[in-house]
């Protein structure tokens, strides 16, 4: 157990950071399962822009590695071209 304030407030902000990001990536996971069972190209386009600009946050705020955000926005646009119109 801490025995310093700051340690026992680290601990607090850590927690609260870590529910934080364990949300946002939950969040992103569950949009990337929506979009992959698109079956259609209309609407798919607008779904494709709002999960890449979410990727594209997480990566930026440390939530997810930039390099596993270039391979789901790969994954995203390849399930896009793929669809039939």
């Amino acid at each position: 157990m801490a025995n310093h304030k700051s340690a026992k407030k680290r601990i607090r902000s850590s927690a609260v950071k870590y529910e934080r990001n364990r949300y946002y990536a939950k969040t992103m996971r569950n949009s990337l399962r929506d979009f992959r069972a698109l079956e259609t190209k209309e609407g798919a386009e607008e779904k494709m822009r709002q999960l890449v600009s979410m990727i594209d946050r997480l990566a930026k705020r440390h939530i997810i590695h930039k390099n596993k955000a270039s391979n789901l926005k790969s994954e995203v646009m390849l399930k896009l071209n793929r669809l039939q119109a």
